[in-house]
């Protein structure tokens, strides 16, 4: 078995921070509003997170459901109010009309984080052509993980994307960590680990009773144990 896979766990408040790490998560993504599928939480909830637990948090930057950047100067505004309350790691991804990536927006932001590191989120499920963008942000400073589920509908249908693109791991553009989430089950864990994949990413699998409740501490370790081989 390959080195120890990585669980992100999606958390909205301190209640599901504290649970995810009881679980085993390594790291949180912290977003709040699912039903616009995660936008960037206030500075407060992230600081409260920040002082509940010591595990990795990566930060939404996203203002508006969809994936166009919307107004990219307060983008960078929240940005540079959440590194001055110590984020360290963070969140995003635009396309523009034509489904291509855009370029600009990802780039003011980046250059806003300042060489913090960064995962590109399922935007690119959306993308015109996942290749091209991946070519295109292939050099951006920080930018380590791809959150995908290889579709845009979830990893039943993008298990053969996934599976392609691991396997060009190292290649340019596909040096990233594949992170995947979106439909993840645990039965779909033995083939991808296979495939070399070690990140994963829940937000509702956390979640037994459904999003209105918090993360389940329970359901977290089922995940852990899963990719630990136990």
């Amino acid at each position: 078995m390959s080195k120890r896979a990585v669980l992100e766990v999606i958390a909205l408040d301190v209640e599901d921070a504290v649970a995810a790490r009881a679980g085993g998560a390594d790291r949180l993504e912290l977003v709040t509003d699912m039903a616009a599928d995660g936008l960037t939480p206030a500075v407060e909830t992230f600081a409260g997170i920040r002082a509940a637990v010591d595990i990795s948090l990566r930060v939404m930057l996203r203002l508006e459901d969809g994936f166009a950047a919307g107004d990219v100067e307060r983008l960078a505004g929240v940005a540079r109010e959440m590194r001055a309350a110590g984020a360290e790691e963070f969140v995003l991804g635009f396309l523009d009309a034509e489904g291509g990536v855009d370029l600009g927006a990802v780039e003011r932001l980046v250059g806003e984080l300042d060489g913090c590191r960064w995962t590109f989120h399922r935007a690119i499920d959306h993308a015109a052509d996942r290749d091209a963008l991946r070519k295109q942000l292939a050099d951006l400073p920080g930018l380590d993980t791809y959150l995908t589920a290889g579709s845009a509908t979830g990893v039943d249908e993008g298990l053969p994307t996934l599976l392609a693109e691991a396997a060009r791991g190292g290649e340019p553009g596909y040096e990233q960590q594949i992170l995947v989430g979106g439909g993840l089950r645990l039965d779909h864990v033995p083939r991808l680990r296979a495939a070399g994949i070690d990140a994963f990413h829940i937000g509702g699998a956390a979640r037994p009773e459904g999003w209105e409740h918090p993360v389940s501490a329970e359901a977290v370790g089922e995940w852990r144990r899963v990719l630990d081989g136990e």
